[in-house]
């Protein structure tokens, strides 16, 4: 049996993989419009994005405490369900990385935390309630407002500059987008980064939950961490995922990047005030089909559309499978002999 502290220091450093793998996936989410637009050149997006994605992660902590305690009951929180959860996530993030597919981090992390918690002590272990409220209902609910918001903001944006000249629109939104860029990718952190910053704080509970009272509280030194690991994993840039949300789905302007980003940013900022771990790439995704619709229906490749749906529905499942079967292995070596 590997020792305690040991283990933890490995659930800690998992944890930041996770988080930095989480930060290149999900870059897209931040500047996939701005890089399509040629609004800025891709290293100088993503420079923007990574500080911005850092900042972000200092919001709040409201995402953070919903996943620490609301999703799985207390008592099946082990070391190896954490780890589980972690291994479960980035398996899943790195597949869809790797066909370019725009899927949710946070909804794999939660799957996964699920599957392991479930593996652990059973289906009565997870927190229906909290699962049905912060992540089920969001789930649904999140893209099909991004969907609206996208469409209104961008009809409305098209009524106003009826009689502008195109130069004069591309010219003005170019300014425009890099501030709703830097908005998405303020928002994205805010929410994101707080998930690592959930999972850390549930392992370290686990392993100090009667000397710290079993209070949850986010310490400063995870907080900072976390939002390095996100930062720096923004850096590397998940370009096979900017490709397709950035141009695969649909042929965006400035106009359509600052409707779309603004749109999905004050959604995700709000969802994040409220505490729940909304998918940043289902509503950026979403907005972007709304732009599209706007402009016409057939705008969008709604081919591609369907495959990035189908990637959403599957997420939570195959990472619940994941994560339970990361937790059968798990348990066997470190329960070996």
């Amino acid at each position: 049996m590997l020792d305690p502290f040991i283990l933890l220091v490995c659930v800690v450093i998992v944890a930041l993989i996770f988080d930095y793998i989480n930060g290149f996936h999900d870059t897209a989410n931040s500047i996939a419009t701005v890089v399509s637009t040629r609004v800025l050149r891709p290293s100088q997006a993503v420079m923007m994005a990574a500080g911005l994605n850092l900042l972000g992660a200092f919001l709040g902590v409201e995402v953070a405490k919903t996943i620490g305690k609301g999703m799985v009951a207390g008592e099946s929180v082990t070391q190896i369900t954490v780890l589980a959860a972690l291994i479960g996530a980035i398996i899943w993030n790195l597949l869809t990385w790797y066909f370019g597919i725009p899927s949710s981090s946070s909804h794999a992390l939660i799957g996964a935390l699920c599957g392991s918690a479930a593996a652990f002590s059973g289906l009565g272990s997870l927190n229906t309630h909290g699962l049905i409220e912060k992540v089920f209902l969001p789930m649904v609910i999140s893209p099909t407002l991004g969907l609206i918001f996208g469409f209104l903001v961008m009809t409305l944006l098209y009524w106003m500059l009826i009689k502008a000249k195109p130069g004069f629109v591309n010219r003005w939104f170019s300014k425009l987008q890099l501030a709703s860029a830097g908005f998405m990718a303020l928002s994205h952190g805010s929410n994101d980064a707080q998930k690592t910053m959930g999972i850390i704080t549930m392992a370290l509970l686990s392993y100090y939950g009667p000397q710290a009272g079993g209070e949850f509280h986010v310490p400063f030194w995870v907080i900072l961490s976390c939002a390095m690991a996100m930062g720096m994993g923004t850096l590397a840039g998940g370009w096979k995922i900017i490709h397709t949300m950035g141009s695969k789905m649909i042929k965006l302007q400035p106009i359509h990047g600052f409707a779309a980003e603004t749109s999905a940013a004050i959604m995700i900022l709000t969802a994040s005030h409220m505490g729940m771990p909304v998918s940043t790439t289902h509503v950026i995704s979403s907005s972007i089909m709304g732009v599209g619709a706007s402009k016409r229906f057939s705008a969008v490749r709604w081919g591609i559309v369907g495959s990035i749906v189908w990637a959403w529905v599957l997420t939570f499942p195959l990472s619940f499978l994941l994560g339970g079967s990361a937790f059968y292995i798990l348990n066997f070596f470190f329960h070996k002999g």
